[in-house]
């Protein structure tokens, strides 16, 4: 394979680009070519097509970048924009050699950008940052998994340990990963959903009894109306928008709710069809809500207020009584509560008219098949746990549960961060779970509660914590205020990050560090039983098997589910009853196990050989039945609470370039809004600017506006005027963390607030031109 790169490209301050517009349509030719083009150009056109074209097929590997489900029916070209520059990114065969640790130290790795790090190339070999040194070593892995063990087994209580988990983490290793933690003796097992979806699963989980979508793949273009809440599916899920067109193709209607317009949810240019590449494409919004940062809950509110109004004007006409007497409870109660509901407070919240109110209530009504979809700008509120309860009372009142074409659509951001949870990465698992861990390997699991990834830095900070260990991952980045992470981070004893390539995550260290190298994806994986596959668990419960289908970047990489079971035989030797060096031999028998622990799972090994894989069972959507306490759906009452904006603040909220994926950075563009060579901008409405006596193209220190007196500052920000909702701002993710304080939360799910944090603007000189220096 190829040296590392060296040489990458990175603008300065005063290269930044700003065409002025958002684009008003997402995809097409452009999005073809933007991700072919680097694919070829980084990997060459033999591994492209071995790794773009078996991308979501049923004999190939499933796309590293979303948990969007996969159609039955799959055409040739079966991936995103997206998808393509997540593989481009992994399974390029560039890759970091030996001399490139004696070349950086750890000091100037943590100057460099996520994107130059990310553009280093693979990680081949296990190296180690020694206590007192600045520099990671090459070491065998046999060194490596000693290290580990040997640090993790002299810890006063396994409760010194944390064992982080991305979503990109195969359902096996998943599951071979949480019992290797708790055979250990901790439930410190923290993930990404703490950070993403953690709201969603609260609040469904005590609504409907289960905190996951209660659509179909199918249901999508089935829906009479779907209402997109705190999305961008151009950016973030782009295989979305083709059901979004099926939708209207068959008569649907789309509202769209976001603080920004989006390209993706304007107009779709499907490159599969002569209309997407030489016509206008779809219209997909058939109404645009810009609503105010926070008002997602007072619009559902106002909403079924207006539904329960349409009721008591004409009875027996709007709602689902046989629905709602037969399944749901709580009605009475909500009935009582919005009829207090004012309608100037509910418009102060969310910067809407009665009018555009009006007309939402009027679609929603009218409409016999309805879903709710939202992402992380509901999940990342304060009151995200109770917004999401909002929308699940809205669903109920007109039965839009448990019946095609209509139901609650949580989108997981993360290829199997719901199977990840599926497989018991959870620091809460309940009971029944570890009641059959405990029968099928003979030991005592845990019961305590484990730190979730807000808590777990929090307890670093207290010295509580003294292993950290990230199967994947770069949560550094991807977590809030990024000063206090880092300090967390760094008061550790030992830190191993379990990586396909560098980040930001590796940079920031304990006393010692461990970089464990794994195989990505798309990678062929031979064990001594012959080649093996995984499963992953998509955004409506479906589960299929992933196969890797090129030659790994180097022969010493071992696949996330050997390198788990390595640790796992070292530390525990055979402390419980489970065959660690057999898993890693054959990864039948972990999915024998799985099928007798986890539920829904029961003869895993040949349900998921058959085609497309199978689909868990969930009684919302398949029989109406509610897991929770009482047996039936609940209607909730929820006091309403939205972010107060005092006079020279703006509520910010972080989102995503188009040319990124989480905290993965693949460019410094972001052409459907415009930017180009250049990331520290704030996007703010022209109102906003000139009321603070600012202006486009000026420069501002952004500032956070908390209580806690901690100055938390992004320093020299281009404002950009752009269409945003009037009182909000918008900057990116991972750079705009820095704002967000530790201690704000969601409420009940302990999730970060990323899209509702006050912030004011304090304008500093514009960078000096290089040639004028």
């Amino acid at each position: 394979m190829a040296r590392h790169v060296e040489d990458v490209s990175e603008p300065s301050e005063s290269d930044l680009e700003v065409s002025g517009h958002p684009k008003s349509w997402a995809a097409g030719v452009p999005g073809v070519l933007h991700s072919m083009e680097p694919a070829v150009a980084k990997m060459g056109a033999v591994r492209t097509a071995k790794t773009v074209m078996k991308m979501n097929q049923k004999d190939g590997f499933d796309c590293p970048s979303c948990a969007w489900p996969d159609p039955h029916h799959r055409k040739a070209f079966e991936f995103c924009e997206n998808g393509a520059k997540a593989v481009t990114w992994e399974a390029t065969p560039i890759t970091v050699d030996s001399s490139f640790w004696a070349e950086h130290s750890v000091s100037d790795l943590r100057g460099r950008s996520e994107y130059w790090l990310g553009q280093q190339g693979r990680l081949t070999e296990p190296v180690y940052k020694p206590a007192g040194e600045d520099h990671y070593r090459p070491i065998p892995w046999s060194e490596a998994i000693d290290l580990l063990a040997t640090k993790l087994n002299s810890l006063d209580s396994p409760d010194q340990a944390a064992f982080y988990t991305s979503g990109r983490t195969s359902n096996e290793a998943a599951f071979a990963y949480q019992l290797f933690v708790r055979g250990f003796g901790t439930n410190n097992l923290p993930d990404c959903s703490n950070m993403c979806h953690e709201s969603s699963g609260w609040a469904m989980g005590e609504t409907i009894g289960v905190g996951k979508a209660t659509v179909n793949f199918e249901d999508y273009e089935q829906a009479d109306l779907i209402i997109i809440m705190g999305q961008n599916p151009g950016t973030n899920h782009p295989r979305m928008l083709t059901e979004l067109e099926n939708c209207k193709k068959n008569g649907g209607h789309i509202v769209a709710i976001n603080p920004l317009p989006e390209a993706g949810l304007r107009r779709y240019k499907n490159p599969q069809k002569v209309r997407g590449i030489i016509g206008r494409g779809t219209d997909l919004a058939d109404q645009f809500l810009q609503i105010r940062l926070s008002g997602d809950m007072a619009l559902m509110q106002a909403v079924s207020k207006r539904v329960l109004e349409a009721e008591d004007r004409n009875p027996g006409t709007v709602l689902d009584h046989d629905f709602l007497d037969r399944h749901c409870q709580g009605l009475d109660e909500l009935r009582e509560h919005l009829s207090h509901l004012r309608e100037e407070t509910v418009l102060e919240a969310t910067g809407l008219t009665s009018a555009e109110i009006d007309e939402l209530a009027a679609r929603y009504i009218a409409a016999d098949r309805v879903i709710v979809t939202w992402a992380m700008g509901i999940t990342q509120q304060k009151k995200g746990v109770e917004a999401i309860k909002e929308i699940i009372n809205l669903l109920l009142l007109r039965g839009n549960m448990g019946k095609r074409g209509a139901g609650a659509s949580p989108i997981r951001g993360h290829s199997n961060v719901q199977g990840d949870r599926t497989m018991g990465i959870w620091e809460q698992m309940p009971d029944s779970f570890l009641d059959s861990l405990e029968r099928e390997f003979s030991f005592s699991p845990p019961r305590a509660h484990g730190v979730d990834s807000v808590q777990m830095f929090e307890a670093m900070g207290q010295g509580k914590i003294k292993v950290f260990m990230a199967l994947g991952g770069n949560l550094v980045s991807a977590v809030s205020d990024t000063g206090v992470a880092c300090a967390a981070m760094e008061g550790t004893e030992l830190t191993v990050q379990v990586s396909t390539k560098l980040n930001r995550s590796h940079t920031v260290t304990g006393t010692e560090a461990l970089i464990l190298p794994t195989m990505g994806r798309t990678e062929i994986d031979i064990q001594e039983s012959g080649e093996q596959f995984v499963t992953v668990e998509d955004t409506v419960c479906a589960v299929h098997p992933s196969w890797g289908n090129v030659e790994p970047v180097s022969h010493q990489l071992l696949s996330e589910t050997a390198i788990v079971c390595r640790i796992a035989h070292a530390v525990l030797g055979d402390k419980i009853g489970a065959d660690w060096v057999g898993f890693e031999k054959d990864y039948d028998l972990i999915r024998d196990h799985i099928s007798r622990v986890v539920p829904g799972c029961a003869n895993y090994n040949e349900r998921v050989r058959r085609e497309g894989g199978f689909i868990l069972a969930h009684g919302p959507r398949d029989t109406r039945t509610f897991p929770t306490a009482t047996g039936k759906a609940m209607l909730t009452v929820n006091h309403l609470e939205y972010v107060e904006r005092p006079a020279g603040t703006l509520i910010l909220q972080t989102l995503r370039s188009h040319d990124q994926f989480n905290t993965t950075i693949y460019s410094h563009n972001d052409r459907y809004r415009g930017i180009k060579k250049g990331r520290d901008v704030v996007f703010v409405n022209a109102t906003d600017l000139a009321e603070l006596g600012l202006k486009d193209g000026d420069y501002a220190d952004v500032h956070g506006v908390h209580d806690d007196g901690v100055p938390r500052v992004m320093r020299r920000c281009r404002l950009v005027e752009y269409p945003t909702s009037p009182g909000c701002v918008a900057a990116y993710y991972p750079e705009a963390n820095v704002l967000v304080p530790l201690s704000l939360v969601a409420e009940g799910s302990n999730t970060p607030v990323s899209k509702a944090v006050l912030v004011r603007l304090e304008k500093v000189d514009a960078p000096v031109p290089a040639a004028a220096r």
